[in-house]
């Protein structure tokens, strides 16, 4: 079975999605616990990105093979290392970008 193009595009949606969720999840941590509007606020939309993009993944199980889909799922990393990068200053070195291309080469020889 291989991926259709509209499962692909549901896929980088998703893997988009979960990656932002992620994103608010670590603004949240730089926040103090508790009831705090920062906090608060970055829970309610990282839940919200979180579980829409979850949602989404369910649906396009339903049409596509766990085997295949799963490994793609580590797009995720490509949209991490972006929202990293622009949103959170983070460095982002030859030794990660070397690990993100293995990843998303095991990823891709394995559906292929």
């Amino acid at each position: 079975m291989t991926i259709s193009l509209p499962i692909f595009l549901l896929l980088l949606v998703f893997t988009a999605m979960g990656s932002i969720g992620s994103f608010y999840f670590k603004r949240m941590s730089n926040s103090d616990i508790g009831f705090n509007k920062s906090f608060v606020t970055n829970f309610i939309v990282g839940c919200f990105f979180y579980g829409s993009g979850a949602i989404l993944n369910i649906i396009a199980l339903k049409f596509t093979d766990y085997t295949i889909l799963f490994p793609l799922t580590s797009i995720t990393y490509i949209w991490t290392f972006i929202l990293s990068a622009m949103f959170l200053k983070e460095k982002i070195t030859t030794k990660k970008i070397i690990g993100l291309v293995c990843i998303m080469g095991g990823a891709f020889l394995l559906v292929s």
